[in-house]
């Protein structure tokens, strides 16, 4: 009886990660009786072994120090992506009856717990996370620079839950898990801002489907300030990722139904539904040298429909959405762990418009260099320069440098054809970590715009932005901020726009993750 219970346990315990078939490795056990396929296999992960001449012995009872063996061996080559609940049942249980026996072999048991740990961490039941960000906000100007941009401002104050995320997750078998995330952001209310599954692919590959976000800007460090140019964005559609020695390979497809209403609140047209495909090559040649060459294309359902053109120059001329294509190189230099140089070069090119007597060009450049330096390289503080220029009528799809909610770079994200203004940007982060509990930050921001000659435009619209930061951490967890932001408009963005004026803002904000 004893003999035929640890039998039935070892076959509970790994038949879920041995190979289908495997060579016979005793002589003694024929092909044909009940057990060879078991026994084979668990001979083949070394789970069990025979005797020098090469014989199992089947019939030979099983001591409680064979066993423990057993029990160790099976842990050992464990599955850790493929264990059923089942089977973690079955492993605490075994842990538990041979506790005595496996202290006697000098195995130690609380490492055997700490795998069964994490065995059912990853199995079973569902995983609950997330986070919530509360923001008291006081700016200077009831209708100023903090009425534009991400996040809604009306009046002087408000008080805003800019931040609401209940993540879940569940593994469904051993190759596929789901995940979702019930959210607010900004100024929009509570909805399912992410659900997706990610299942495990041939070839070390993994495949994502539904809504998921994807930030291959943020993975190659190129931004530390609110936003990345293109990516850092929600999808809805496939991600396709392979895993390579050095690297990895990323292919996505993509469409988007704009519904509802944009960043500032203005309603969603037809013409900016659209397909978006995307493929990048991302490689670490060593420890010293990485590249990656990205490229993205957006493709419009009603590609090319103009809505309203404004004759009397180019500025503030509104049309629809043509299909283009950003493409860029960008790599990263680590000259000594915690200096970094990194780069990235963009080039965009634009199917329209072709609008007689509006200059525009339809393939506009930019890019972007950036030294990064740790605190443990300086010691007293991190350090964060970058440098950019951007080339007139190139577009991003989101806003970069706006963490607070002023627009620095207000033509940006406009339709191509209206941003008539080679921008040139110096941007710095500094921050320092004085303690586990404390930090402080500042930030400053240089925006230069200079508008082409058929703009039409005349003056300065330079703009320029700083901020001072307090944090302090009272638990692990809970996170309070005090911050300072102010935002200096020349004259020309003024006159151009009413709302893009000086103006200040002081921010207490509350973080709390669980």
């Amino acid at each position: 009886m004893k003999k035929l219970l640890a039998l039935v346990a070892v076959f509970a315990l790994v038949a879920f990660a041995a190979p289908a078939f495997a060579a016979n490795p005793f002589v003694d056990v024929p092909m044909n009786h009940w057990a060879y396929d078991a026994i084979s296999q668990l001979a083949a992960k070394g789970i069990i072994q025979g005797y020098p001449d090469g014989t199992y012995r089947g019939n030979q009872p099983m001591t409680r120090y064979e066993m423990s063996m057993l029990v160790a061996r099976a842990l050992a080559t464990i599955d850790m992506d493929k264990a059923s609940k089942e089977d973690v049942e079955m492993l605490k249980k075994l842990v538990v009856e041979f506790k005595d026996e496996l202290d006697a072999l000098g195995v130690r048991v609380d490492a055997l717990d700490e795998r069964v740990a994490v065995l059912e961490e990853g199995v079973g039941g569902w995983r609950f996370w997330g986070e919530l960000r509360f923001d008291a906000r006081w700016a200077d100007e009831s209708d100023g620079a903090y009425d534009q941009g991400y996040y809604t401002h009306r009046g002087e104050t408000e008080f805003d839950l800019s931040r609401f995320r209940l993540w879940m997750s569940k593994q469904i078998d051993d190759k596929t898990t789901f995940t979702a995330r019930l959210g607010r952001s900004g100024s929009s209310g509570v909805n399912w801002d992410r659900y997706y599954a990610t299942i495990q692919m041939p070839w070390d590959s993994s495949l994502m489907v539904g809504k998921w976000l994807y930030d291959w800007e943020g993975e190659a460090g190129l931004y530390i300030d609110e936003d990345a140019w293109f990516t850092d964005q929600v999808l809805t559609g496939f991600y396709w990722r392979k895993n390579l020695a050095k690297g990895d390979i990323t292919f996505f497809a993509t469409h988007d139904e704009n519904d509802g209403v944009d960043l500032e609140g203005k309603p969603f047209v037809a013409g900016q539904d659209r397909y978006n495909y995307g493929a990048r090559f991302n490689f670490n040649v060593n420890d010293k040298f990485r590249f990656a060459l990205s490229g993205l294309y957006f493709d419009y359902d009603n590609d090319g429909t103009v809505q309203d053109v404004d004759a009397t120059g180019t500025w503030g001329t509104d049309i629809s959405y043509y299909d283009y294509g950003v493409y860029w190189a960008d790599f990263g230099i680590t000259f000594t762990p915690g200096f970094q140089f990194k780069g990235a070069y963009f080039m965009q090119d634009h199917d329209g418009p072709n609008i007689a007597g509006v200059t525009f060009d339809d393939s506009p450049n930019a890019y972007k260099a950036i030294i990064d330096v740790s605190q443990d390289t300086l010691k007293f503080t991190s350090l964060w320069l970058e440098y950019a220029k951007l080339d007139p009528n190139f577009h991003t799809a989101l806003q970069p440098w706006s963490a607070y909610g002023a627009e620095v770079t207000p033509a940006l994200m406009e339709s191509p054809v209206n941003n008539v203004f080679e921008t040139e940007v110096i941007f710095a982060y500094l921050q320092q970590k004085w303690s586990d509990k404390w930090a402080t930050y500042q930030r400053y921001g240089q925006f230069e715009h200079d508008p082409e000659g058929y703009a039409g435009l005349a003056g300065s619209f330079d703009i320029t932005n700083w901020t001072f930061g307090v944090q302090y951490w009272y638990t692990p967890t809970v996170m309070f901020e005090l911050a300072y932001d102010d935002v200096d408009y020349d004259r020309g963005w003024t006159e151009l726009d009413g709302d893009l004026k000086d103006d200040s803002l002081i921010r207490f904000r509350t973080q709390i993750f669980f």
